[in-house]
């Protein structure tokens, strides 16, 4: 588990990395965009990719008390230790990596480990992506975008949105100008609470 983290006083970022690579371009486009952080805002990075951490089993019902193994327990700490979390996953299959799915399946435990309160000490914080894909058009990402927003929806968390690039072989992210401006003012953007679908539709009828 790889750590960066300075000092600030209110905000604490927790960048994910789910790529089957390393320095991938969804990783680099991460890094561009914390590079316009304030310098006092703590970042903490975590390579799903180096981490000896197994397919999430669901024992909730067989194993209501379970407790987290010591690498799983560590990523649970640093994802409550963070105000803002940031899913970095490239786009496979129009969706999540493995890697980012399996990460997500574990909040599905960590709901129910005695005493942890997951879903209460979630709510209130900022969930982010950042995805880069092949394609130009980036309509194709939003299966990734609706699985983001509504996991936030349902910790009632904040969704910032998801910075997405295009490109394809190491490093192409750097020849995508938008991407790159984009990613210049990501963090500072509005984060609403993120809501279900089904509940601005009811919104929007009212």
């Amino acid at each position: 588990m790889t750590l960066d983290t300075p000092h600030g006083p209110d905000r604490s970022f927790l960048f994910v990395l789910g790529s089957s690579r390393a320095d991938g371009n969804s990783e680099l486009l991460a890094r561009a965009a914390a590079a316009h952080l304030p310098p006092d805002v703590p970042q903490r990075w975590v390579d799903l990719g180096t981490l000896p951490l197994p397919d999430f089993q669901d024992g909730r019902h067989e194993n209501p008390g379970r407790q987290p193994g010591e690498t799983e327990e560590l990523l649970r700490r640093a994802t409550l230790d963070a105000t803002d979390i940031v899913v970095v996953s490239p786009l496979y299959w129009y969706s999540l990596s493995a890697q980012s799915k399996r990460y997500l399946d574990y909040w599905s435990g960590w709901l129910n480990v005695p005493d942890s309160d997951f879903k209460a000490r979630m709510a209130g914080r900022t969930l982010w992506g950042v995805t880069a894909m092949a394609h130009e058009e980036h309509v194709v990402a939003d299966g990734l975008i609706t699985s983001l927003s509504n996991s936030a929806a349902y910790l009632h968390m904040h969704f910032g949105g998801v910075l997405k690039g295009t490109a394809s072989r190491p490093g192409d992210i750097h020849t995508d100008e938008q991407a790159m401006i984009h990613a210049k003012t990501f963090f500072q953007r509005e984060t609403p609470l993120a809501r279900f679908p089904y509940e601005e539709e009811t919104d929007a009828a009212a």
